[in-house]
């Protein structure tokens, strides 16, 4: 019975003890820290754009410079970068495609202006070229010229 008590008691102890309120603490409130030691902060977008058509055909490199040329360098005159790429994908009907690429990287401001040059872009690129998708993948970055 002593056994018991002492038990309880220590049980009730070790309950009481977390009722005790936690001691106040204060967080100072400091302005953001500049985030880019180098350059400005910007956005970096890269698109990746098939090159296969539904039809099986690819898009030839004339018509791939056609569309950067006078779509993508119109939009974004301060410059990208282009590369040949090999992409995988689950297409809509559930079922992974393989095929060669092309990805674009952007370099741009961080506004909604641009945002929307950059679905203007993959819009025209899925209606001209009966794509299902073109995707993007948005970074933020600091960007020195």
């Amino acid at each position: 019975m002593a056994l018991y008590k002492a038990t309880l008691a220590g049980a009730l102890a070790l309950a009481l003890a977390g009722c005790v309120a936690p001691a106040k603490t204060t967080t100072a409130v400091t302005a953001p820290a500049k985030q880019c030691q180098v350059g400005d902060q910007m956005t970096q977008t890269t698109l990746y754009f098939g090159i296969s058509r539904p039809s099986g055909a690819e898009i030839t490199a004339n018509e791939w410079r056609s569309f950067v040329d006078k779509d993508v360098t119109p939009r974004f005159r301060e410059g990208l970068t282009e590369y040949d790429a090999k992409g995988q994908w689950l297409n809509a009907k559930g079922e992974v495609t393989h095929e060669p690429s092309k990805a674009i990287m952007l370099i741009r401001g961080s506004d909604a202006e641009s945002s929307k040059k950059v679905d203007e872009l993959r819009s025209i690129y899925k209606t001209r070229f009966a794509q299902e998708s073109v995707m993007r993948v948005d970074q933020p970055v600091c960007a020195a010229f």
